[in-house]
C-alpha cells in the first residue's frame, strides 16, 4: 500500500470516527435574515431559520445527518402570524429538528403589541366613577396593519391587569329571576354600580361547573331591580341549553355574577378599560407602577405556533426546548359570547329535547354541539414531538393543544401559568358537527391521540377567565400517561380525563393518571374533583395521586358537592387505587361496569403522599411565578 493510499485511508477512517454533528442555525432579535445563520452572524426571524432548515433537508445536505438544531438567542420575537411547521419540516429519530433556547438565555415568542404614549388624564373622563377621576392614565390603542383591533387582556410589566368589573370574588351579587321564555335576567339594580347603558358591557354568569360571558344588549332599571337582555347568538344558546344552567334559590342562594367592561366599573388600581369608540385605553396604575416607563402589552395573535401535518404525512421528531410562548388573544367571546358546556369546550348549539332519547342514550334529554378554544401552540398530524422546559404564560385562551392524529409525544418540565382557559388540551373532544354525547370511534385509528406523556410539569393560575377550565383536560385519548405533575390555583378540576358521558365503547383505553399533586383546585366552582373522568376507558388507572386543599368559593350553589376523586357519567373499566387525600370524599355517578376503588383516602402511606408531584429535578419550577403575580383582591 502506497503512502498516499495509507494517508487517504487514515483520513477517511478518522472522519468516520468523528461524532456526527447536527446542522446549527442561529437566530437573534438583533440578527439579519441576510446573515448566514451562524452564531456570530445570526438570522433575525424564526421563519427564515425554519426555511433554511427545510432547504437543508430538501437538498439532502450532509450536515443534517444528525439533525437540525435551531438555536434561539434571548429576547422577544414578536410574531405577526403563526410559526407554521409542515410535513417538510419533519425529522427522524436519528435526525430530529430541535428548536432550543441558546444556553443561559430566555427567548420569548410573543403575540403581543405594545401600548405606548401613556399620559395622565388631565380632564374629567366621561363615565369614570369619582374615585378614578385624576387617577387614570390614557393611551391611544395600538393599530394592527393600520387598523384598530379588539383585545380582552392587558399586561403591565408582565402582570395581568383586571378588565374593569364589579365585585370581588367572595362578594358577588346574585340573580333575582331568570326568565327562559322572555330570555331576560333580573338582577339587583345596585349591582350595576352606576352603569346606565349596555355599551360594551358583559355579564359573567356563574353556572354550577362553568361561567358564561354574555354580551349585554339592554339594561332597564325598574326601582330596585334591573332587567338585562343579551346579544345573539349567545342569548339563544344560553336560554335553550339545559346543562349547566343558572340556579334560582339553590342551597346557597341563586347564581352569582359580575359585570365587566364599562368605564363606570373602573374603580380600583390595576383595572383597565378599552374604549373602542374613542380608540383609547384607560388604566389605573397599581402602586409602584410608573406608566412613563412601564411595558404594557395587549395580545393580537390567537396562535403562536402551529404544527400542521396529516395522517399520511405527519410532522415527526420535532422538539422545542427552553422557549416561552406568551401574549395570545381569543376574540370569540367579544364577537359571539362564550357559553361553555364543560372544561372550556363551548356550545355552538344546544337545547332540550321535547322527547328524551338518542341512538346512544335512551334517557338523554338534551343535545349539544361544541367548539374548542384555541391553544397558543397547536399540533395535529404529528408524532414524536417534545416540549421540554418551555413556558406557556400570559395567554388569552389555552396553552398547548394536541388536537388529533398525534402519538408518542412528550411534554416534560414545562410551566403553564396565567392562562385564561385550559393549560393543556389533549385529544379529540367532539367535532363541531358531531353531537357531543356520541362516542368517538373513527374508521382510521390514526386520528386518535395515543401514547402521549405529560410529566413533571407545573400548572398554576390556569382558567383565570373561564372558571370552568382545568389544568389538564384530555378528551378521547389512548395509552396516555399523566404523571408527576403539580396543579394548583385552578378554578375547576385539576385533571379531566374523558369525554362523551357514555358507557358505550369508544377509542379510550389504558390511560394512566398517577403520582400527580393537585391542590387549591375548585377555586370558583363546584361539582368538581382533583381528578375527574367521563365515559368508558377500560384499563385506565388513577393511582398514587395526592389531592388536597380544595377551594371554597362563597357563592357556589351547593357548597358540599365537591370531591377529591370523581368518576362521572359512563365511566367504566377504571381502577382508582392508592390515592392520598385528607378524607374519603368521592363520587361515582351513573357509572358503567368494571370500576375498582381500592385504598383511597388518608390511610394511604406517607411515602405515596410525599412522592406525588414534581420529582426532585423539576422542583425548581415552583419558583417560576413572580411574587407580584400572587392572587390579591379582584381576579380576572
Amino acid at each position: 500500500m502506497t503512502r498516499i493510499v495509507r494517508n487517504s485511508l487514515f483520513f477517511i477512517l478518522g472522519a468516520l470516527a468523528l461524532p456526527a454533528r447536527a446542522a446549527d442555525i442561529w437566530v437573534a432579535p438583533t440578527g439579519s435574515d441576510r446573515n448566514p445563520g451562524t452564531a456570530d452572524k445570526p438570522l433575525a426571524t424564526l421563519t427564515t431559520a425554519l426555511r433554511q432548515a427545510r432547504d437543508l433537508r430538501r437538498l439532502h445536505d450532509a450536515s443534517v445527518q444528525n439533525g437540525v438544531h435551531i438555536w434561539v438567542k434571548g429576547g422577544e420575537y414578536r410574531l405577526t402570524e403563526p410559526w407554521l411547521f409542515r410535513p417538510e419540516d419533519a425529522g427522524t429519530a436519528v435526525s430530529p429538528t430541535i428548536i432550543e433556547a441558546a444556553p443561559g438565555e430566555q427567548p420569548v415568542l410573543s403575540g403581543g403589541v405594545s401600548v405606548t404614549g401613556w399620559k395622565k388624564a388631565a380632564a374629567t373622563v366621561p363615565g369614570l366613577p369619582k374615585a378614578a377621576q385624576g387617577q387614570v392614565w390614557v393611551a391611544d390603542a395600538p393599530l394592527l396593519a393600520g387598523r384598530s383591533f379588539d383585545f380582552r387582556q392587558l399586561w403591565v410589566n408582565g402582570r395581568k391587569a383586571i378588565r374593569a368589573r364589579t365585585a370581588t370574588d367572595d362578594n358577588l351579587p346574585r340573580l333575582l329571576r331568570w326568565d327562559t321564555d322572555k330570555r331576560e335576567a333580573w338582577i339587583p339594580a345596585a349591582a350595576l354600580s352606576g352603569v346606565t347603558r349596555a355599551g360594551q358591557l358583559e355579564m359573567v354568569l356563574h353556572q354550577m361547573w362553568a361561567v358564561n360571558v354574555l354580551r349585554v344588549k339592554s339594561v332597564t332599571v325598574r326601582g330596585t331591580e334591573a332587567r338585562v337582555t343579551f346579544q345573539e347568538p349567545e342569548s339563544r344558546v344560553q336560554f335553550e341549553h339545559p346543562w349547566p344552567r343558572p340556579i334560582i334559590n339553590g342551597k346557597n342562594g341563586s347564581s352569582a355574577f359580575y359585570l365587566a367592561n364599562a368605564p363606570e366599573l373602573l374603580d380600583e388600581p390595576g383595572e383597565w378599560y378599552y374604549d373602542q369608540q374613542r380608540r383609547q385605553v384607560l388604566y389605573w396604575p397599581r402602586p409602584g407602577e410608573t406608566m412613563s416607563t412601564a411595558q404594557v402589552t395587549v395580545p393580537a395573535l390567537e396562535t403562536l405556533v402551529q404544527v400542521a401535518g396529516s395522517l399520511d404525512a405527519p410532522v415527526s421528531h420535532l422538539q422545542f426546548k427552553g422557549l416561552t410562548f406568551a401574549y395570545t388573544t381569543w376574540l370569540r367571546p367579544s364577537e359571539q359570547g362564550h357559553v361553555p358546556l364543560q372544561a372550556g369546550m363551548y356550545l355552538l348549539d344546544g337545547y332540550s329535547l321535547a322527547k328524551p332519547g338518542t341512538p346512544d342514550k335512551a334517557g338523554l334529554e338534551n343535545q349539544a354541539w361544541i367548539g374548542r378554544p384555541p391553544g397558543a401552540v397547536q399540533l395535529s398530524g404529528a408524532d414524536h414531538t417534545r416540549f421540554e422546559r418551555c413556558r406557556f404564560e400570559h395567554l388569552g385562551a389555552s396553552g398547548l393543544d394536541y388536537l388529533q392524529g398525534t402519538h408518542d409525544d412528550a411534554i416534560v418540565g414545562c410551566v403553564f401559568r396565567d392562562v385564561a382557559i385550559n393549560g393543556l388540551q389533549l385529544g379529540k373532544f367532539s367535532d363541531p358537527g358531531i353531537e357531543t354525547h356520541l362516542p368517538y370511534n373513527p374508521k382510521d385509528e390514526r386520528e386518535i391521540c395515543t401514547g402521549e406523556l405529560v410529566e413533571n410539569n407545573l400548572f398554576t393560575d390556569c382558567g383565570n377567565e373561564d372558571w370552568g377550565a382545568c389544568g389538564i383536560t384530555a378528551g378521547y385519548v389512548r395509552q396516555t400517561t399523566i404523571r408527576h405533575n403539580e396543579i394548583s390555583r385552578v378554578p375547576y378540576t385539576g385533571i379531566s380525563l374523558g369525554w362523551g358521558w357514555t358507557k358505550t365503547a369508544n377509542v379510550m383505553r389504558d390511560n394512566r393518571v398517577t403520582q400527580n399533586y393537585i391542590h387549591h383546585y375548585a377555586q370558583h366552582t363546584y361539582d368538581v374533583a382533583g381528578v375527574y373522568t367521563l365515559s368508558a376507558q377500560p384499563g385506565t388507572v388513577v393511582s398514587e395521586n395526592r389531592v388536597d386543599e380544595i377551594g371554597r368559593a362563597a357563592y357556589v350553589h351547593d357548597p358540599d358537592h365537591w370531591f377529591y376523586l370523581y368518576l362521572d357519567e359512563g365511566s367504566s373499566g377504571i381502577t382508582v387505587q392508592d390515592n392520598w387525600c385528607p378524607a374519603e370524599k368521592f363520587l361515582a355517578n351513573a357509572n358503567g361496569p368494571n370500576n375498582v376503588w381500592k385504598n383511597n383516602g388518608p390511610m394511604v402511606s406517607d411515602a405515596i403522599k410525599h412522592a406525588a408531584g414534581l420529582e426532585a429535578a423539576f422542583r425548581d419550577l415552583r419558583g417560576a411565578a413572580p411574587k407580584a403575580e400572587q392572587k390579591t383582591g379582584k381576579t380576572q
